[in-house]
């Protein structure tokens, strides 16, 4: 029923600043400021990575440059000491690398930088030859996409499913991402359903409702207007 959902592949850069694991500190530092990155991954023969080398592993050479750092600093911080004394990629880098791999879809790829708390993911193929990468920016890419796209696809992978006319007459439209579904609906238990799948679609920022029940009730009155699913935030507009 639902569309495909994006992959990294769809937004990820395949133009990537690298560095083998022999590459030195001053041609770390270069790379990084010709490139404006603030990490490169390692790489060596026939372009697997083996880590990744960024601006904190490099900084501790920096800290510790001048100053004889006392007994508790050094048992602390024994790592950054040992970057401090470091002068090739292969000393500095964090090993192994958290990658991605191009078919992931873009919400893994989120928890997985949100969990591990990176800006960026190298992304690598199936036996961990760079590919890519793929950055927080890009990951944002998909709510740029225009509102009658979207609106299309709600139409065709959620309500011509869920709410199929002639029967029921819903009505999709789609504003600066958020997506409102008005009009009458026959199966009003279906909302639930119908909100969890529009959030689904890439680039929706937001589901709203205005929808009534299609018909009469039991009792021969006219079908109250329906209520927002209280799920992840629904609000519905008034009827």
């Amino acid at each position: 029923m639902h569309g495909t959902p994006h992959l990294v592949s769809d937004v990820m850069t395949r133009t990537v600043a690298a560095v083998g694991r022999g590459a030195s500190f001053e041609e770390i530092v270069r790379t990084m400021h010709d490139w404006k990155v603030s990490a490169l991954p390692v790489l060596e023969g026939g372009g697997r990575i083996v880590g990744v080398v960024s601006e904190a592993g490099l900084l501790p050479k920096e800290e510790f440059r001048d100053e004889d750092p006392d007994r508790y600093t050094r048992l602390r911080r024994l790592p950054d000491l040992a970057k401090a004394g470091a002068v090739a990629a292969g000393e500095l880098m964090t090993s192994p690398a958290l990658t991605v791999r191009a078919d992931t879809t873009l919400a893994r790829a989120a928890r997985t930088m949100a969990l591990a708390k990176v800006k960026r993911l190298p992304v690598v193929d199936e036996v961990g030859v760079l590919q890519g990468i793929v950055s927080r920016a890009d990951l944002l890419k998909v709510f740029l996409r225009d509102d009658g796209e979207i609106a299309e696809e709600v139409r065709r992978e959620v309500v011509a499913h869920l709410f199929p006319a002639p029967a029921s007459a819903a009505r999709v439209t789609v504003r600066d991402g958020v997506v409102t579904l008005g009009g009458r609906v026959r199966d009003t238990s279906l909302v639930p359903v119908a909100a969890r799948l529009i959030r689904a679609v890439e680039g929706v920022v937001d589901v709203e409702f205005d929808l009534s029940g299609h018909g009469r009730s039991a009792h021969g009155r006219s079908a109250e207007p329906v209520p927002a699913p209280s799920v992840h935030g629904d609000s519905a507009s008034p009827p």
